[in-house]
């Protein structure tokens, strides 16, 4: 796809506005439809179609394996720690009223919150490595140096 112009400009210029929808869903999650799993899926999706155009080395050089490492584990610290936070102010496991005590009502918005961000940075994490450990190696170049050395 490298050679159709088309494809370029669209991916390039719908990127942006994948991203802006995607973190829409993510901030009204617990309003309406969507949240963390839905917004990390959009977010991984603006990439991976950024990758289809342009080759997973292009999209390897934007978002490296070290980025979306730091990032699943970030996700998961942070789902994990709001837990674990709850559980250290007496509470169980996610028992978001640990966050406000005096207004437990007040305390459900931030917990959520945080989880749903949690949630969304580890599915885009995974989902873009996933990607990434499917198209290393694959592009055509690659396969005339394997082929050389044959």
């Amino acid at each position: 796809m490298k050679d159709n112009v088309l494809m370029r400009i669209a991916a390039r210029w719908n990127m942006p506005f994948m991203l802006i929808f995607a973190l829409y869903t993510q901030t009204h999650g617990e309003l309406g439809p969507g949240g963390g799993f839905q917004s990390g899926v959009m977010i991984a999706a603006a990439f991976i179609v950024y990758g289809m155009v342009f080759g997973g080395h292009e999209m390897r050089r934007i978002v490296p394996r070290w980025v979306t490492d730091i990032a699943a584990g970030l996700g998961v610290l942070i789902y994990a720690g709001t837990g674990v936070y709850c559980m250290l102010m007496g509470y169980e496991f996610l028992d978001y009223t640990a966050i406000m005590p005096g207004n437990p009502g007040g305390g459900a918005p931030w917990g959520m919150t945080s989880v749903e961000y949690g949630v969304g940075i580890t599915v885009a994490a995974v989902m873009i490595t996933v990607f990434n450990e499917i198209t290393e190696g694959t592009a055509p170049e690659d396969s005339t140096i394997i082929m050389e050395k044959q």
